[in-house]
Parts: C-alpha cells; structure tokens; sequence
C-alpha cells in the first residue's frame, strides 16, 4: 500500500465530512474538537468501506450509497460514542 500526499489529504476531507454529518445525524450537542470529528469520520469511513466489501456492495455503478450509510451510520455512532464519554468525564470531575 503507498501512501501519496493527495491520498492523505483525500481521506482527512473524506474524514472531515463523513464525520460531520455523523456528527449532525446525532441528536443534541457534542461537545467534541473538530479535530476529533475528523478522526472518528476517517476511521468510520476506513471501516464502512471494508463492511461494504465484505458485504459486496462497495463496487456498483454510480456512486455507492450503501457504502456511504455505512460510514455516515458508523460516525454517528463513534461521535455519539466519544461526546459521551468526553460528557461523562467532564461530570465526574
């Protein structure tokens, strides 16, 4: 696998924006850094397209919407995930 500059900054604008909207599919605020949006959206991204292969839907004619309600499902739950435990350790402290 070879990683190219344009490849790098491809996957942190895919990351960006797969993880803010995840990000607005969860309801209320999250207190979370944009900077955390963005990782959370790179690795739902990474691991929606990887179910979508597994499942055989990653390569259709078009765009792939079924990969992209993967990744999108997958950040909304890892922003729901991280908003709640960074809520949570702000409440004990």
């Amino acid at each position: 696998m070879e990683f190219t500059l344009t490849g790098i900054i491809v996957a942190l604008i895919v990351g960006l924006v797969i993880g803010a909207l995840g990000r607005l599919v969860v309801p209320g605020r999250q207190n979370i850094p944009i900077w955390l949006t963005m990782v959370v959206g790179v690795v739902a991204a990474l691991l929606g397209t990887v179910i979508a292969r597994a499942a055989g839907v990653a390569d259709t004619a078009g765009f792939d919407w079924i990969e992209f309600f993967f990744q999108v499902v997958l950040a909304a739950i890892g922003v729901a995930l991280v908003a709640g435990v960074g809520g949570r350790r702000r409440l004990t402290r």
